[in-house]
Formats: structure tokens, sequence, C-alpha cells
């Protein structure tokens, strides 16, 4: 019982923050460029609890899996001059990225902590080896700093570890700082393991601690969410060229049960999956997908670009059709999810 409400409360502080951070940007931008704001709510559903101040309601609402900031002529032709197509181009395009872009800026201040939390920065400077260790043998040498594996640079620790899990010909070219010097070593073999039926690389290597001071705990905060936000790009990239599996596709369950296991851990690792989940929800959002902020900012650019609207209700039948796209992906990893938790 106790684990289930830590697993609800959890999910219902995660999912809030992340959904009340991205409609923020929306409204304060759209505050900002004199957009009138309709209403601002939290969660979807049947409203729990809302007020009103000047020309906009705010809101809570049941189901804490979204949120909107409903804007006056945003989905229908207004001629008022608050109106979102009255403002001009570059504001609502300014509008439409920034509740990513605040998912973005969420993720960097939850890593500032999460770094702040640790004992010490892991760096990428091999401090020594294991013994027989097959990197030695092949050219890594102490005091080399592993800069990338396989040409896509490494921005933190982890990255290394990530690209050793997507490499499985036990081999990989480093690019190593050494003695003030970028050189490649070309084919270093690894061990490798086994687990769940996919080979991975072993790191047979140590590596030094760095100083956890101000200034270095805010620059691996910002390479952690550069790291983070290319790991998300490259796990989309996997899924549509069938590196990944769709049936690994997950969806509110998958998430809710990942939250669970993650603050049974404790408060760094919660930590760390939320800045994972608002980075991945800034990314997603601004994919060029109908109904997302991402089509959206399609649209606007086409008319910056042709310097006339498109006529809203092309726009309004494109996000539509894009909705149930949506809601499909989402019943479909939904499915997934359930499966996953059936014995």
């Amino acid at each position: 019982m106790a684990s289930w409400l830590l697993t609800a409360l959890a999910s219902i502080f995660v999912f809030g923050l992340v959904i009340f951070i991205h409609e923020l940007g929306h409204f304060l931008t759209a505050k900002f460029s004199g957009i009138t704001v309709q209403e601002f709510a939290i969660g979807m559903g049947p409203t729990l609890f809302r007020f009103q101040r000047k020309e906009t309601t705010y809101a809570i609402r049941l189901l804490p899996i979204g949120g909107f900031v409903s804007m006056e002529g945003e989905d229908e032709e207004s001629d008022d001059e608050g109106s979102f197509t009255k403002a001009p181009v570059g504001n609502r395009i300014l509008v439409t990225v920034a509740g990513a872009c605040m998912n973005m800026i969420l993720g960097f201040v939850v890593l500032i902590a999460v770094v702040a939390m640790q004992s010490s920065i892991v760096s990428r400077t091999v401090a020594e080896f294991y013994p027989n260790a097959s990197t030695e043998q092949h050219g890594l040498q102490v005091g080399d700093t592993i800069l990338a594996v396989n040409g896509r640079r490494c921005f933190v620790a982890n990255d290394v570890s990530y690209e050793f899990a997507r490499t499985q010909e036990g081999t990989a070219d480093l690019t190593v700082l050494r003695d003030g010097e970028k050189i490649t070593l070309e084919d270093v073999v690894f061990d490798t393991a086994e687990q769940d039926g996919q080979q991975y690389l072993v790191i047979d290597f140590k590596v030094y601690p760095i100083e956890k001071t101000i200034p270095n705990v805010l620059k691996e905060a910002g390479n952690w969410t550069l790291s983070l936000a290319r790991m998300i790009v490259l796990s989309f990239t996997d899924l549509l060229t069938g590196r990944i599996a769709v049936n690994n596709l997950s969806g509110p369950v998958g998430i809710v049960s990942a939250i669970g296991q993650a603050s049974s851990l404790g408060l760094q690792p919660l930590l760390l999956l939320l800045s994972l989940i608002t980075i991945n929800l800034g990314i997603f959002n601004l994919l060029p997908i109908p109904a997302l902020d991402g089509g959206r900012l399609v649209f606007l650019i086409l008319e910056a670009i042709r310097r006339k609207p498109i006529p809203q209700k092309y726009e309004i039948a494109v996000n539509a059709a894009g909705f149930v796209l949506l809601i499909g992906l989402m019943m479909f990893a939904t499915f997934n999810d359930i499966t996953k938790l059936l014995p």
C-alpha cells in the first residue's frame, strides 16, 4: 500500500511539474505578446478548481495527464485584437516553442540538483585499468580523456557507457585527448558480456573524479542536458529505423511504473528521471507532427516564408488528423505497457 501511495504521489509531482512548466512557457510568452489567454489549465477532463483573473480562467482538472493554454483565435476565426492570429508571426513562433524551451530549462535546473547531490563528478579520463584489460592492450592509456566513441561526441561519462551499449561488434573507435593532442584509436577491442539476449561491451577501466565546485556542477549539468537530449533523439531514430522494436514503446502506464521504481530508490534517481521526462517532452513536442507544437511551428514557418497565413480551416483539419494519430499511438503504447505488466 505504501509503495502504491509513493508511486501515485511521485507521479502526480512529476507529471504536474513537467506539464505546469510547459504550459507556463506558452502562457507567459502569450501574455508578453499581447495575446488574450482564455484559460490556463493543468490536467484534463472535469474541472476540480478554478478562479478568474481579468480575462483568464485558471483551472486544475481531474486527470493529471496533460494541460493547455487556450488563446483567443487559436483554433477559430476571431477579429479580437488579442487574437492569436493577429499577433506578428515571430511572436506566434515564440509562443509555440516556449513550452518546449521551458521543459529544457527545467531539465537543466533539475540536473544541477542531481549533480550537486553526487559525492563527486565522474570524468572521462582513464585513471587505472583492471587486470588484463583488453582496452589497455589495444592502445588506451592512463590519462587519456575519451572525447568520442565511434565518432559520436561524449558529453559526460555516461555517454561512454551508452555508446558502448549501442556497439555490439566488440570493437569501437575511440577519440581521446592525450598530452593535449587529439588522437584516434581504431578498432579498440573490448571484452563483451550478454544480457537479455544482447551483447554489450564491458568497461575495463576506472576514471578520475572531478572536484565538485559550482562552475563544475553547472558545466556538468549542462553537459548532462545535452547528453539526455541527444540520447532521446537517437532513441527516436532507432525506433524509426527498427533498431529498437516498437513493442519497447512506453506510454503513461510505463512512465508511472518507471517513476515508482525510481522513487523507491531515492530522491536522486527520481530527479534524474524527472529531467529525462521533461527533456523528452520538450523534444517530442517540437517534432513536426500535427496537433503538437512542432506541427503548428511548421504552419507558422510556412506563413513566414509565404508572407501570408495558411487558411485556418486546413490547419484545423490537419491538427484533428494528428490528434487521432496521437491517440492511437498512446493506446498502442499503453497496450505495450499493460502486456509487460502481465505475468
